[in-house]
Order: structure tokens, then sequence, then C-alpha cells
């Protein structure tokens, strides 16, 4: 049966280069050279002799053969860590975790110390972007995104859909709001590219069009900050303003909410291999529980 084994590094260099179809970045992962991934498939596919990977004028990709191997040393190798992990105690480990700037800033930066804290040996590398990173071919290992529908298209897990609210700094206008009508003397900010200030007037039963906005756009995080210099109002999610509320930093102009999407998790199934990242998704999820609602409830309805 050892005989049959293919040496260990040479497997693993398959794997990660059957993952992205593409030496350069199995390279990278690794961290090696572009020639060493090379090497080590070569060496194994001439042990095998199967080819694994065939040549194109831009890159290589895999041989059905080659799938099949893949789909096999990939579970044999998540067997192989997950023994490891059950026998070397603590958790350690680097894991990348890529989220949206508005929901980092505001919820998952000042939450991460209660992980430390649990974990002091898990290295969280957090990457604030828009961008929809392939946790599958390890951009990150968990990816925070934001889900129109309140759900994506590939698994995932709900992390936070409370609704919107509007809301403006104390000294935008310290003699209290009474009227709807009020916001409209005031630039209207928001944290999303939709035309959420519409939406949120229809729900109300006002007129979406007079309501729709056609300038004065900034990026969410700026959007925000305005609206805390009392440039303004803003229309954002409760879940990455609820710390500025409790601070007294913002108020709430109304309660009238309109429930717009939602924040998801995204791990890929290379991570799955990853004690810390799995512990970091329950946590996480542990941790978030108070932003979720009741799906059939998370609908454009007013509140209030």
């Amino acid at each position: 049966m050892s005989a049959r084994l293919p040496p260990l590094n040479a497997l693993k260099a398959f794997e990660v280069a059957g993952r992205h179809e593409n030496f350069s970045q199995a390279a990278k992962e690794l961290g090696v050279s572009h020639s060493a991934i090379s090497r080590h498939v070569r060496g194994l596919e001439h042990q095998l002799g199967v080819a694994l990977f065939r040549d194109l004028p831009r890159g290589v990709e895999l041989t059905a053969a080659g799938r099949a191997y893949l789909d096999k040393a990939s579970a044999g190798l998540e067997l192989i860590a997950q023994a490891t992990e059950e026998l070397a105690g603590p958790v350690r480990g680097r894991i990348v975790v890529s989220c949206e700037p508005r929901f980092a800033r505001s919820v998952l930066v000042p939450l991460l110390s209660e992980f430390y804290a649990r974990h002091p040996e898990v290295d969280v590398r957090l990457e604030s972007s828009r961008t929809l990173v392939d946790v599958e071919h390890y951009e990150a290992d968990i990816a925070l995104r934001f889900a129109k529908q309140g759900q994506l298209d590939v698994p995932s897990d709900l992390v936070s859909n409370l609704p919107m609210y509007v809301y403006a700094a104390p000294s935008l206008r310290p003699e209290g709001w009474t009227e709807v009508s009020q916001l409209m003397e005031y630039r209207r900010f928001r944290d999303r590219n939709a035309d959420v200030w519409r939406l949120w007037a229809e729900t109300q039963g006002l007129d979406g069009e007079l309501w729709s906005l056609t300038g004065w756009r900034l990026q969410a995080e700026l959007a925000y900050e305005a609206c805390l210099c009392g440039q303004g109002v803003y229309l954002g999610g409760s879940d990455c303003a609820q710390r500025d509320v409790a601070a007294g930093r913002l108020i709430r102009c109304f309660d009238h909410a309109l429930y717009d999407g939602a924040i998801c998790l995204i791990m890929g199934s290379q991570a799955e291999r990853k004690k810390a990242a799995r512990l970091f998704r329950s946590w996480l999820l542990e941790a978030t529980e108070n932003l979720r609602v009741p799906v059939e409830k998370a609908k454009h309805q007013p509140i209030g």
C-alpha cells in the first residue's frame, strides 16, 4: 500500500494547482516557485502514468483523469488535516477575512476583541473591500458580503438582516423631528448604490419619485462620516449604526424601517479544513445573533 502513495509535497502541489488550475497561483499560495510546482506535478504524472493537466496557450487545465484524482486527493488531504488538528491541541494559524467596509468598521472590528480573548493564537487578517473575492481560489478564507435579496447564489450563512432607518447627528436639528417632510430640507445620504430612499418612501405610502436621489453621492463610509459631522441625514443599516446611537453620536429620526437585503458569510471549501476558520465562523454567528430577525419579517414594510 505505501509503495503506491505519492510524495506528500507532490500531492499537495497538485491539489493546489488543480484547485486554481494555475501553477503561478499555486506557487503563490504555497510560497514556492512556479518551477517547483511544475516539477512536483510532472513528477506525479510520471509516477502515475497519467496526464493530470493539459497545456493551454495561456496556462493549464485539468484533464478528466486529473479532475477525478483531485476530488479524491482533496478529500484525503482534508482527512489528514482534520486528524492533525485533533492531535495538535490549541487552535493556531492565520485566517483571511474579507468584509464590506462599513460592516467591518462598525460591527466586525469592535467584536474582534472578544474573538482574540477566546482564541489568542489565531491571527485574523481583516481585509476591507467591496470587491467580491473568490474563496474557492484562496483569495480569502471567509468573506462577508451584502446580498440584495437576503441570500447569495452560493452556500452562505446569514449574519445580519436588520432593517435600515434614517439617522442624523443630534446637532443637525436640535428641536427634533416631527414630520417626515423635514428630511427633504437636508442632504440625504445612503449606504448602498440602490435608490433606497425611494424604496423607503414607498413603504410609507409616499411618492417614491419625489424622494429618488439623482445627485450628491458619496461612498458609504464617507456618507456615514458626513452624517456624523451633521452634514445631512443618512439612510442605512441599523447594525452599523447601533454603536453610534448608543453613544449619542446619532439619533434615529423616525421609526419607519426598510428591509433591504442582508450581510452573509461565505466560506471556501478549503477553509473548511482550517479549524481556525471554522471557529471564527461559529464565533461570528454567535456574536451576531442579535443582528438577525425572522426571514418572513425581513421584507419591505414599515415598522412603528
